[in-house]
């Protein structure tokens, strides 16, 4: 007994601990990690995260000086009463789905993609060049662009991808990182050579109809919407149903253990990296051709945290995301009403966006713990 640390002696002075160590306690409350929480309870504990989340902003705009039947009537019944405001929640949830995707995909695997911005004018920087450059059929330009998207933002996920595979370097300083210098691209390009020849403002020439998401006939909705519900059903097949979403759920979970198991940990890791720099720059796309039809420099503002925050709050679910990125294109769509008629400002929105992850990380905690009274 001698050799019996006190721990040990602890849990055999108390027979009914010895089963589960796991427990620690915080006063009269003690703490008990759940092995398994039921998909009922955790989209109940996430949905009360979110109202607690809705309700402290909406303190926020109420001290501001808003009163609580303007937050209503913003909210509630302007957008959802309203062809014209029902229409722009739809177009501006769009990207921010595709966007949400790409953040989905690569969380899955523990690859933390911070770079979406610098993706998705890498994405629109290869659409653009597309389409000023006439290349390729009319018939085939869109298709052209997408692909072209796809493939510019894969490439500026490349070198984070490869950095943190063989060197360990940390992806979220290096996409962060990169989002400067595609930033500084892009304004190279929009001063310089390709700056509207028209009005000599600091901005791409407007797309030619051929390279334009064309409207699907109600109100101001254009493809985008289709892209990106089927990206999602893809997403949600991929990561759901095959073999590599089995993959990628082993490796979230325990990379180490994955890599134990003999599973293709780098190849999957360095796949799905690269699908999401893909998803990034086809949203960079979307933006351009099926909202501005052209090319801004500021275009990209906002879709980066947004998307993360549509991976987070959806839980990396490609279906889920759909749910999250209208609610979160409804805040976008309300606040610019706000800013407008109340003269809210715009890092407003962004606090009520940091408002709402503290309060979805937060409902975490109640799906990793139970909390017991102790006597």
């Amino acid at each position: 007994m001698a050799d019996i640390g006190h721990r040990d002696m602890a849990i055999l002075s108390k027979p009914e601990e010895a089963g589960n160590t796991n427990r620690a306690r915080i006063g009269r409350l003690g703490l008990e990690s759940r092995q398994h929480a039921p998909g009922w309870y955790q989209a109940l504990v996430l949905a009360g995260g979110v109202l607690a989340g809705l309700a402290v902003s909406a303190l926020i705009l109420m001290a501001s000086g808003i009163g609580f039947a303007e937050l209503a009537n913003e909210f509630v019944v302007a957008i959802f009463t309203n062809a014209q405001n029902v229409s722009a929640v739809l177009t501006q949830a769009a990207p921010l789905l595709i966007a949400g995707l790409a953040a989905a995909v690569a969380f899955r695997v523990r690859f933390w993609n911070i770079g979406i911005e610098g993706q998705m004018i890498m994405g629109s920087i290869a659409a653009t060049a597309v389409a000023i450059g006439d290349v390729g059929p009319e018939w085939a330009r869109l298709g052209l662009m997408t692909l072209a998207a796809a493939l510019g933002g894969l490439a500026w996920m490349l070198l984070p991808a490869l950095l943190r595979i063989r060197l360990s370097v940390n992806e979220i300083i290096s996409t962060l990182l990169l989002n400067y210098v595609a930033f500084n691209l892009l304004l190279h390009l929009l001063y310089g050579p390709w700056k509207d020849p028209r009005s000599s403002f600091p901005y791409s020439q407007q797309f030619d109809a051929a390279e334009r998401l064309a409207p699907i006939g109600w109100q101001t909705l254009t493809y985008a919407l289709p892209l990106a519900l089927v990206l999602a059903a893809l997403c949600w097949w991929l990561l759901n149903v095959s073999r590599v979403g089995f993959f990628t759920r082993v490796i979230h979970a325990n990379p180490k253990m994955a890599a134990a198991m003999g599973l293709p940990v780098v190849a999957v890791t360095l796949g799905a990296a690269l699908l999401s720099g893909a998803l990034a720059g086809v949203a960079g796309f979307a933006v351009s051709a099926g909202v501005e039809y052209r090319m801004t420099q500021s275009f990209f503002v906002g879709y980066g945290f947004s998307g993360i925050l549509i991976a987070f709050m959806a839980r990396n679910n490609p279906l889920g995301a759909v749910l999250v990125a209208l609610f979160v294109a409804t805040l976008f769509v309300a606040s610019q009403s706000l800013q407008v008629f109340y003269q809210i400002p715009g890092s407003m929105v962004q606090l009520i966006q940091a408002v709402m992850v503290i309060a979805v990380a937060s409902s975490e905690f109640f799906i990793r713990f139970r909390i017991r009274l102790v006597r």
